[in-house]
């Protein structure tokens, strides 16, 4: 599998990503500017990452301006045709201006930055992406002031219903409940697929958690399972 992660003014995880998948991982990569549109070197079976950061200064909202960038039009074809696709933090929030995912994501309920490691679980048995990790506590960091997923019942009833859940936000023994929940995402949810179970937003960093140096590889499994491996 071949990943392009998308630069844009005020990403300030491209770089993280980059290197977590090429030394941690041993993937192929390729920076994407922003301005451009070219695609043509990724086919359905690679994936695109929109990474962690303040895309465009998260002016008017986080991800609304960098929705309507030249290389974003590209990545909204690559999802519509079944290319896989990653956002990862503020790359979460772009997906969903850009109306390929479901949901908002708004302040922090605390009203403050949430940055820690934290942990979370999935339930989720119908995607290789989270298959090999039903169940498991996995210890990832966060870095958001803005990770508070919300969506109308109807939403949340259809995500729950059609296995769009990827992961729930937990304690380290696995248990769901509020306390362990580090910004009042309804459901606890910190991260959901499309219908089609091809694009994919996650709030935590998977890709500052891959490297033995930082004494945690959790995020890899996530990596392993968007390639449909752990």
């Amino acid at each position: 599998m071949k990943f392009g992660v998308v630069v844009f003014p005020g990403s300030n995880c491209d770089r993280d990503a980059m290197d977590a998948l090429r030394v941690d991982m041993g993937q192929e990569v390729v920076a994407l500017w922003h301005k451009d549109r070219d695609l043509s070197a990724f086919d359905t079976g690679d994936c695109i990452i929109l990474p962690g950061g303040f895309s465009y200064g998260d002016y008017l909202r986080c991800g609304a301006l960098a929705r309507f960038s030249p290389m974003m039009e590209s990545v909204i074809g690559f999802a519509r045709a079944g290319g896989k696709v990653l956002g990862i933090c503020n790359g979460f929030q772009v997906l969903c201006e850009a109306g390929l995912l479901p949901g908002v994501l708004v302040r922090n309920a605390s009203q403050k930055f949430v940055c820690r490691n934290i942990y979370i679980k999935s339930s989720n048995t119908s995607l290789p992406l989270t298959r090999g990790l039903a169940g498991q506590p996995l210890k990832i960091p966060v870095a958001h002031g803005e990770g508070r997923y919300l969506a109308d019942r109807q939403t949340l009833e259809a995500l729950a219903a059609n296995d769009q859940i990827l992961f729930h936000y937990c304690g380290d023994d696995g248990q769901i409940n509020g306390e362990s929940n580090p910004n009042g995402s309804l459901s606890h949810i910190a991260g959901v697929t499309n219908r089609e179970k091809n694009v994919y937003g996650l709030m935590p960093h998977p890709e500052r958690a891959t490297s033995r140096k930082l004494g945690n590889t959790d995020g890899q499994k996530i990596f392993a399972g968007l390639m449909g491996s752990n």
